[in-house]
This record gives structure tokens, sequence and C-alpha cells, in this order.
């Protein structure tokens, strides 16, 4: 427990060392590294690194593969160790977990990630995951604005995942990363890892979770006398499902190198399961107010979830005011 308690205090020192920056606004690269890739946590209004509680957690908490989970309002698509006869039954993912995710984003770009979990024993997993974001097709002009044809742009991370479960209620994960971008014919490409780490307190209804993301450099930049440092951010996030309620709250702060601190906060109904109702809110709503009708909705989420035995289905819609509307649906099976 010594240790537990060690690890946590260094996540929230390491979260500090950022707390007060938000000089770097806007000059990391790879953007697409920030954008959710889960309907489910996006759901939440992104409040989900202390949750971390399906193979979306590869995004957002590798530590939360090999979790302990309990049964308490959990989906279905688990099957349950029969040696524990005090306390909430401890339940263990199935072999292998999959998982695409669709998001027609901002300005149409379409963006996916897809995502396969191997689990290796009861206190290990292995996962890898892709990210990709299309930005379509631009025109191409002259300085006298004639149209030279068209040229499009791609980013893409690939990541491998490791994650073990170190106790009873503890566990850490780790991801490594390999970021590639494309601009018409100019490409660059960069390493990174992802860090974090997963407690579940004996009761199985509060966790506290710590992810470190996107730490690394880029190889190669647009051009050979300039490299952009790549959007790291540190999470803090809590769980807790309430006593005799069918309700879940989540919390997270986050504090990005290039930007300013944000909270986060959401919630998922569990009285109809297998069906899921979730609601949240982001801080980072207030920076999309331009002074019109729609600024009461930025930051603002929700959606659904449908768990049917191996089969998962998740949809979010999250609000960025003027600026539009995002829309994504997961799809997971367990085999």
């Amino acid at each position: 427990m010594r240790n537990i308690i060690t690890a946590i205090l260094i996540a929230l020192a390491l979260s500090a060392t950022v707390m007060a920056s938000s000089s770097n606004t806007g000059r990391s690269a790879y953007s697409f590294l920030k954008v959710g890739v889960s309907a489910k946590s996006q759901a939440l209004a992104g409040a989900y690194v202390g949750l971390a509680d399906d193979i979306s957690c590869l995004y957002s908490n590798p530590g939360g593969l090999t979790a302990a989970i309990y049964d308490l309002n959990q989906p279905t698509d688990y099957y349950y160790e029969e040696d524990i006869d005090i306390g909430p039954k401890k339940i263990v993912p199935k072999t292998n977990r999959f998982l695409a995710t669709y998001t027609n984003y901002l300005l149409d770009f379409q963006t996916g990630y897809l995502a396969y979990v191997r689990t290796l024993s009861d206190k290990s997993s292995l996962g890898v995951s892709i990210q990709y974001q299309d930005y379509g097709s631009f025109d191409r002009l002259d300085s006298t604005g004639q149209n030279l044809g068209t040229f499009g742009a791609i980013d893409m991370a690939l990541g491998l995942t490791y994650s073990e479960r170190l106790t009873e209620s503890f566990s850490v994960g780790i991801t490594g990363k390999f970021i590639f971008e494309k601009i018409d014919s100019s490409s660059s490409d960069a390493m990174a890892v992802d860090l974090g780490w997963l407690l579940r307190f004996d009761e199985g209804r509060t966790s506290l979770g710590w992810a470190l993301r996107n730490l690394g450099s880029q190889l190669k930049g647009h051009t050979k006398s300039h490299k952009d440092p790549l959007p790291l951010l540190f999470d803090f996030g809590i769980s807790h499902s309430l006593r005799g309620m069918p309700l879940t709250v989540n919390a997270d702060i986050t504090t990005p190198i290039d930007n300013n601190i944000y909270f986060s906060i959401g919630g998922q109904f569990e009285a109809f399961q297998p069906f899921f109702i979730r609601l949240g809110w982001s801080s980072q709503g207030l920076d999309y107010k331009t002074g019109s009708d729609k600024d009461r909705l930025g930051g603002f989420a929700g959606g659904f979830g449908y768990h049917l035995q191996d089969y998962n289905i998740d949809y979010s819609y999250s609000s960025f005011a003027d600026i539009g509307n995002v829309h994504r649906i997961s799809l997971g099976y367990d085999f």
C-alpha cells in the first residue's frame, strides 16, 4: 500500500509541474491525438481516466486494462471468478476484446479508432490500436488564385500496450506509439509513450486513475530545421458508484502542456441495464463561447450504451457551441 500511495503522490506532483503553463497554446503537433476515441468516454465529456473499464482505456489510461473489476452495475460481457467469497465478486474480461469507433468530427474530418486486446492472464493484457484522422481533399491554389488541383492530409498513430495488475487493486500500463502525419507530399513522424495506473478500492465502488499521454518527440518534422513538441498532457480522475443508486459519477482534471487546465464530470445511469444513459460536461466548453445562443450547450455531452452478451454498442453527442457538433459510434465484441 505504501508503494501505491507513493505512486499517487508522484503522479500528482508531475501533474502540478505543468498546471499553470499555457504559454505553449496551439504550438504542439498532432492535435488529432487529443480527439477522444470512444463514444462511451465522450458521452461522459471525457471524464473517464478514473473509470477506464473498457478497452478504450488503451487511449485514455492503459492501466485500466487489467484492473480488478467488480460486479457492481457492470455490463454482462465478462465472466466471473468463483474463488472470491467475501465482498463483491471480481470479474475478469474475456480473452479477446475488439473495439471500432467512427467519428464525424468538426469540419467533416473523418476520425476512426480500432483496438484489439488479448488477455494474457488474470494479471496481464496486451493490446494494439490504430487511431487516424482524414482531413479530406483541399483545393491547391497558386499565388494568383488559379486552381492547380487538389491535395489531402492524414494523421495516424499506431499503439502497442502492455498492462499488468501489480496487486489485487492496483494496475499499471504503458503504450508505445508511432505517429505519422502527411500533408500533400510533406510528412512528419514521431515516437511517444503513454503511462497510466488505476487503483480500485476493496469495495469496488470507488477508483482513482492517472495517465500521462504523448510523452515523446518528433523524429522528423515537416522541415529539416524545425520540430514541433507533442501534445503532452496529465490526467487525474476519480470514479464512484453511489450506494443504493444506479449511478456512477466520474470527474477528471486534465493538464495539457499546450493549453489551460480543464475539468470534466460525467454520470452513467444504470437503472435500465443492459441499456445505459450517459451525460457529461467539460469546462473546455467555456473556450467555445462566441456570444451566440448556442453558448449554453458548449461542453455538454450525452449518449447511451447497449450491452448484449458479447456485443456492445455506444453512441455519443458532443457540443462545441457555434463550432459544431460531433457524433460518435463505437462497436465492441468480446470473445
